[in-house]
């Protein structure tokens, strides 16, 4: 298991990052469709990722309307796990009670969000804080003051985005930068062999600025997992027939699944360990989240961390899987193939 600097802190997170999901979901709603594993089941895949070199887990305070945080918290005591050795990140953003001002990435609302995850999870601090997803009716100073308070206080160590857009995200960084405050260390998004829209506009930035990418989703909500394709459906009660996320090109998903068949059965692999595998070799990548109701599909993902494709196999799977070019992308490659021409010939 390697592990790589967050952004351009000194604090190393594992490749792969265990998300908390599926923890403790219920009966109803959105969660239960995802997972619903309780304190036992939790405690075991917790125990897991540690045993393979995880030190990374992540979770949000509307997982299962805080049950995630929870569980998750109890498992690193049942489990005696050293708070040192851990590196714990969740979430703020969603509503998480009736008020008007129970959501959203105002002052208030994080205020409020950190004291709750911090008891839920039983900790003092949190090592990465992040906002869950853009608030319109939030100015984006007020959302990166409040979070500069929480590193000053040691609530938390470090903060981070997710679900952000390029420009968001600069814009919160040219305040942090002109103010003196805590910028964003990480963005957690989506990105899979099957969607890839990220690498138009956030990958560049995210090289430009010395963010840290999560991935979240790698499997594509399962459909990457290897059951699926063209004349496979899945098996009844899957999480991606249950729940169809996030939305996907099926066409581009089934030629990525199409590429990668082969490539999985010459490395005596499943498909799923190809996909994570590759995400592994995009260098903008920091962690992939992978999260499981089972240890056998754990035990399956984490196994991609010691599958190496070969120049030509990541060729074969980027093909069929690119996007399509896209204004300005398309004239930056263009007109600037004379400069990046020299840029070679220095040696730079």
């Amino acid at each position: 298991m390697r592990h790589h600097a967050l952004g351009r802190t000194g604090l190393f997170v594992s490749e792969l990052c265990l998300g908390t999901m599926t923890f403790g979901g219920g009966t109803e709603g959105i969660w239960s469709k995802i997972g619903a594993l309780q304190q036992a089941e939790a405690d075991a895949l917790v125990g897991q990722s540690i045993d393979a070199g995880i030190n990374f887990i992540d979770t949000a305070d509307v997982y299962a309307s805080g049950l995630s945080e929870e569980i998750t918290g109890q498992a690193l005591r049942n489990l005696k796990v050293p708070r040192e050795s851990v590196v714990i990140a969740t979430k703020v953003f969603g509503e998480t009670g009736p008020g008007a001002n129970a959501r959203g990435a105002s002052r208030g609302h994080i205020m409020d969000g950190v004291k709750a995850s911090l008891k839920r999870l039983q900790l003092d601090h949190i090592d990465l804080y992040q906002i869950h997803g853009f608030d319109p009716a939030t100015p984006i100073e007020e959302t990166v003051r409040a979070l500069d308070q929480l590193v000053r206080h040691g609530h938390v160590r470090y903060v981070g985005v997710s679900n952000w857009a390029a420009w968001q995200i600069v814009k919160a960084l040219g305040i942090a930068e002109r103010l003196g405050l805590s910028r964003f260390e990480s963005l957690q998004a989506y990105y899979t062999v099957a969607g890839r829209d990220l690498e138009r506009e956030l990958v560049p930035m995210l090289r430009s600025e010395g963010l840290g990418l999560m991935v979240w989703s790698p499997l594509a909500g399962g459909l990457l997992s290897g059951k699926y394709g063209r004349d496979q459906q899945g098996e009844a009660g899957s999480r991606r027939i249950a729940f169809d996320f996030p939305p996907v090109d099926k066409d581009r998903a089934y030629d990525a699944i199409d590429a990668m068949r082969p490539i999985a059965e010459a490395h005596k692999v499943s498909v799923a360990q190809v996909a994570l595998a590759w995400l592994l070799a995009q260098p903008q990548v920091t962690s992939v989240i992978v999260g499981a109701k089972r240890p056998e599909q754990l035990a399956d993902n984490l196994g991609a961390t010691k599958l190496t494709l070969s120049a030509d196999e990541l060729a074969k799977i980027d093909a069929v899987s690119k996007l399509p070019p896209e204004y300005p992308g398309w004239m930056f490659e263009r007109q600037g193939e004379a400069r990046r021409k020299q840029l070679g010939e220095s040696g730079r």
